[in-house]
């Protein structure tokens, strides 16, 4: 996996045009050539990479990106790239960050119902961490920091996703799926900056 920082600078914001969470999600998609069959694309196979958005000031904008290929060159900003080392993802415990969008599927409807509750959704993250992302959240340091609603118009339609940024520590209790959650994202809507997991091990609590 690369692990990859693209810095944006005023001048480029206003010339990439970049207003919405649709104009960003465009000028991330401009980095990487998509290998998905349209076919692919309908059955949500993963993109192979992800980003989240740092925000920045009137200066500013920083992308924090994570791929399974190197990016392309950007026309504008900067753009620095390292590979993760495999040790990496050997740790026992880690530090986290994370944006997600909180939702859950009713079991009679099948439809997908938005969480907007403070502590229903640090419920939901730490109820359904261990069998779907590979850890368990220490729920003494979960803090839901910010909760926000993206709205954009994507082609002709309107789309708004509910966004929760957490952070605290988790301990890995499933490696294999731990590894594919830091590939691939957690929860839904990454292809619109969510699900990349920011992690940082703790690193007294290494595998030998």
């Amino acid at each position: 996996m690369i692990a990859s920082i693209l810095r944006l600078g005023s001048k480029d914001i206003k010339t990439l045009r970049i207003t919405d969470d649709y104009s960003l999600h465009r000028v991330v998609y401009s980095l990487f050539e998509d290998r998905r069959s349209e076919a692919e694309k309908n059955a949500s196979v993963p993109s192979g990479f992800l980003y989240a958005d740092k925000r920045g000031d009137s200066n500013g904008r920083l992308i924090l990106l994570l791929s399974d290929r190197e990016p392309l060159k950007p026309a504008h900003g900067t753009l620095e790239s390292k590979t993760v080392d495999e040790k990496f993802l050997a740790f026992e415990r880690y530090r986290f960050e994370v944006l997600i969008n909180p939702t859950r599927r009713d079991n009679q409807s099948r439809k997908i119902i938005a969480l907007r509750d403070r502590d229903e959704i640090t419920r939901w993250f730490i109820d359904k961490a261990p069998a779907s992302w590979g850890f368990s959240v220490q729920p003494a340091t979960l803090q839901l920091q910010t909760m926000q609603v993206k709205q954009f118009v994507k082609q002709t339609h309107s789309v708004t996703l509910g966004s929760a940024e957490l952070i605290g520590e988790f301990e890995v209790v499933d490696r294999v799926l731990f590894k594919k959650s830091f590939q691939q994202g957690i929860g839904r809507g990454r292809a619109f900056g969510f699900g990349l997991l920011q992690i940082a091990p703790l690193k007294a609590s290494i595998t030998n």
